[in-house]
């Protein structure tokens, strides 16, 4: 048949394209779906052809000869071409499977990797459903994206599991952050433990991602004997930092008795603050801040015992609450000093705890442990590649709180 196109049809083709200048791309877009479609097509015939060893039309003899039958037409989406139409060729006896379209699949592997992406990355499920159909001309249901990065579970396994004997890890930031999670027919409020390790190079790395009981000893002690049973030396760590949770420091020096403690000094002046009227509240802040940020242990202890003799008498239960802690806030003056405004707090550890937040704030409720997984997995990943740039001790000398400078301008001189 013979394809005939007079001018006065080109002339309207030509107006409608400078009137919508999109229609253009729309048409180039369908005449590459229709043959991409046909040259897939024609592959499986091929393919169909080899399986059977004879072209079409060839007679053989035997009743056990296996022939063509027919096709069945389908769609399958790609990636940067959308959904085409294929026709599947079959055979008679019902064994030919083709290679080049898998039959439980309706897109390629590339196109359910972007979605999982985008998915891990902020994107909901039923957003990336409306939007699915522009991106790749194909609606793709949300049970759909959730069963596409379902794919990811062993790889995010093996990541969490992953051998830990070539890391020279040397500090061991600790905390736990809770999520809403769907456990059987009820939402639980979880609590996975988190480690950072730092390197002897100062890098940072996500070491282990697991539910457990942060108020539980036993959670944590078997948290680290999961980091050491995956090869990480424990010998080689010389400083946990955290928070002081309940039990947590005391299983800390039970398995790895070379190591000194730190506690987040934030967190211990707000436990401080919390004992004190508002009246008082920005007296003490400074103070706080003399003790914490000075140039050296033995001016921190001369402003601890100032603090003493300063608020003994008015705040009592707010001395108190120091004495407790002063030993174990002051450990970062063992290690360097271009390492000290990172060994102060747990704020690496919380950055992170703040991004898992961020994301799984617009889920509300994380169907389950294993799909948390998968997206605090993805989270920490992006966040170590941030950290690549910034490592422990390789402080920026531009930086406004550094040795004297921090003293200089964020205590006060007594």
């Amino acid at each position: 048949m013979k394809l005939e196109v007079t001018v006065s049809e080109i002339t309207d083709i030509f107006k409608e394209i400078q009137e919508q200048p999109g229609k253009l791309f729309e048409m180039i877009r369908l005449d590459i779906r229709e043959v991409v479609g046909n040259y897939l097509t024609e592959m499986m015939n091929a393919e169909l052809t080899h399986y059977l060893g004879r072209e079409p039309y060839v007679r053989v003899e035997g009743k056990r000869a296996n022939h063509r039958n027919g096709s069945y037409g389908r769609g399958f989406t790609l990636k940067g071409i959308g959904e085409v139409h294929v026709d599947i060729p079959r055979d008679r006896n019902g064994e030919f499977k083709t290679t080049v379209i898998p039959r439980s699949k309706q897109y390629e592997e590339e196109v359910a990797r972007d979605f999982s992406i985008l998915f891990l990355a902020g994107v909901s499920t039923r957003t990336l459903s409306m939007l699915s159909e522009r991106l790749i001309g194909r609606k793709i249901s949300p049970a759909e994206i959730s069963s596409a990065s379902s794919d990811l579970n062993e790889a995010v396994e093996t990541w969490r599991r992953r051998d830990l004997s070539e890391e020279p890890v040397k500090y061991l930031f600790i905390d736990g952050v809770h999520f809403h999670m769907r456990m059987g027919r009820t939402i639980e409020s979880i609590p996975v433990l988190v480690a950072i390790g730092v390197t002897e190079t100062g890098q940072k790395l996500v070491l282990s991602l697991q539910a457990g009981d942060k108020e539980s000893a036993t959670s944590w002690r078997e948290f680290f004997k999961d980091l050491k049973s995956r090869g990480m030396k424990g010998g080689n760590v010389t400083l946990g930092i955290m928070d002081g949770l309940p039990g947590l420091e005391t299983v800390f020096r039970e398995e790895f008795p070379q190591a000194k403690t730190q506690r987040c000094q934030v967190h211990v002046a707000r436990n401080v603050l919390a004992k004190v009227s508002k009246k008082f509240k920005k007296d003490v802040a400074n103070d706080l801040r003399s003790i914490f940020y000075a140039p050296s242990r033995e001016t921190a202890w001369a402003c601890f015992e100032a603090f003493i003799k300063r608020w003994e008498k008015t705040l009592p239960s707010a001395v108190e609450c120091l004495k407790r802690s002063i030993d174990a806030c002051l450990t970062f003056f063992n290690f360097p000093s271009e390492e000290w405004i990172s060994l102060r707090t747990t704020n690496i550890i919380e950055r992170l705890n703040k991004e898992f937040r961020r994301r799984t704030k617009v889920m509300e409720i994380v169907a389950g442990e294993t799909a948390c997984y998968r997206i605090l997995a993805y989270i920490s990943l992006k966040m170590e590649l941030h950290w690549r740039s910034n490592p422990v001790g390789k402080v920026r000398k531009n930086l406004p709180f550094f040795k004297e400078l921090a003293y200089e301008n964020f205590t006060q001189k007594n």
